[in-house]
């Protein structure tokens, strides 16, 4: 019916393909989340772009603290607020940061923590779509109103995606 319409007003056929365009999405989530494939696989098959914060195309196998020292579990407050500068901190910060000015939505994959929710944030607090996806129980939340859906089931995820 919309290529028919544009058609009739003599609109050439790419400008209707270019104006029908899908979402570019940053998907928020843990290394641990069990969901965050499956959700980076369907949003893609559904034919959106998507930025997977495990695969980055900037920095392959994504930031792993890990990679800054083994011990990093053990930094006193002192020695983790140095290490965000240093430069492995840097460039995962910049792949993620730059995939996030890129987006237009983010999905926010539970359970998730504190990186994943102050992303959230963050696309909310720029007035960008922002769904919360809760595949499994949790404690509820009254803030996630804050948010433009919260979604129970990954076909609720693809309807609210758009």
């Amino acid at each position: 019916m919309i290529c028919c319409f544009i058609y009739c007003m003599k609109i050439p056929i790419f400008d209707c393909i270019r104006s029908i365009s899908m979402a570019k999405i940053y998907v928020a989530s843990s290394w641990r989340n069990p969901y965050q494939p499956e959700v980076v696989r369907r949003l893609l098959e559904a034919g959106h772009e998507v930025y997977d914060f495990r695969n980055p195309v900037a920095n392959p196998g994504g930031f792993h603290w890990a990679d800054i020292a083994e011990d990093w579990q053990e930094w006193s407050v002192e020695q983790y607020i140095g290490n965000l500068t240093h430069p492995i901190a840097e460039k995962g910060f910049k792949a993620d940061f730059d995939a996030m000015l890129w987006a237009d939505t983010c999905v926010l994959v539970l359970p998730c923590g504190r990186s994943a929710h102050t992303e959230a944030g963050w696309f909310a607090g720029k007035g960008l779509k922002t769904i919360v996806y809760i595949p499994e129980k949790q404690e509820p939340e009254l803030m996630y109103k804050i948010f433009d859906r919260v979604v129970g089931s990954i076909e609720d995820l693809l309807e609210a995606v758009g």
